[in-house]
């Protein structure tokens, strides 16, 4: 999911689109939640970024004025006959002491953090603990995105961005939970995860469904600044439950 930089009331109603570019060296992620939070926080998205890529390797896109794009790629799967049962299914060195920039995209500030040395250079209301980061060696090679939203209890417009991916050949999906500071092996989940597939990537798991037809036929496709190829068929699968806490490849 994500991880924060302060305390929370409550995260739920996760939605994450993903595809990469038509060339395969970039993704896209479009994120959605519901969010609750006493003081002002930050979202800190960990992505597996092409090494050395700098400040300015990642591209924030603004969805504000797109505001329904997941109610929207949610049409493209309508709902199916009622099963005789019910189940649920689950996936089981710096260059610069720079401050950071800080991009306006939409109703929020977004900022690229390249390395987990790079954190100070952030404000430090928007930071983890320092030794957040020890306890997930995984992420020592990923850069940051971070988008920085204010207290209230809301429904956060898609967050959209673009990056140069380090692995081509597969597509990633920011969804390790952090939510009190500490990391747990395992977490809750309440999450759609949506997906589109090029040339360079493989076929999702059995268990993701396929849009019976384009986004064009679902979607203001004009609209989603190019993120959404109108003629391929997008995938879905829901994530519920306590969950190993990890990011989801495909």
């Amino acid at each position: 999911m994500c991880c924060f930089s302060g305390k929370v009331n409550y995260v739920k109603s996760t939605k994450i689109f993903a595809r990469a570019t038509d060339k395969g060296d970039e993704q896209f992620v479009v994120y959605s939640m519901e969010l609750g939070s006493k003081s002002d926080v930050a979202m800190i998205l960990p992505i597996p970024v092409k090494p050395a890529t700098g400040d300015k390797a990642v591209k924030f896109i603004s969805l504000e004025g797109y505001s329904r794009f997941f109610r929207d790629v949610e049409k493209g799967f309508p709902a199916p006959p009622r099963p005789r049962s019910k189940s649920k299914s689950k996936v089981g060195a710096r260059e610069t002491d720079a401050k950071l920039a800080v991009v306006s995209v939409g109703s929020f500030e977004a900022s690229f953090v390249p390395t987990v040395n790079d954190f100070d250079r952030l404000d430090a209301r928007f930071r983890l603990p320092a030794d957040t980061w020890d306890k997930l060696p995984a992420y020592s090679k990923y850069g940051f995105a971070v988008f920085k939203l204010k207290k209230g209890n809301q429904k956060v417009h898609p967050m959209a961005f673009k990056f140069p991916r380090a692995d081509t050949k597969k597509l990633f999906f920011p969804t390790v939970h952090i939510h009190d500071g500490q990391v747990h092996a395992r977490a809750k989940f309440d999450h759609i995860l949506y997906c589109q597939l090029g040339e360079f990537d493989a076929p999702p798991m059995h268990r993701w469904r396929e849009s019976p037809g384009h986004p064009s036929g679902f979607m203001q496709v004009d609209k989603t600044k190019k993120i959404v190829n109108p003629d391929a068929h997008c995938y879905r699968i829901r994530m519920s439950g306590t969950l190993k806490n990890e990011d989801t490849l495909v």
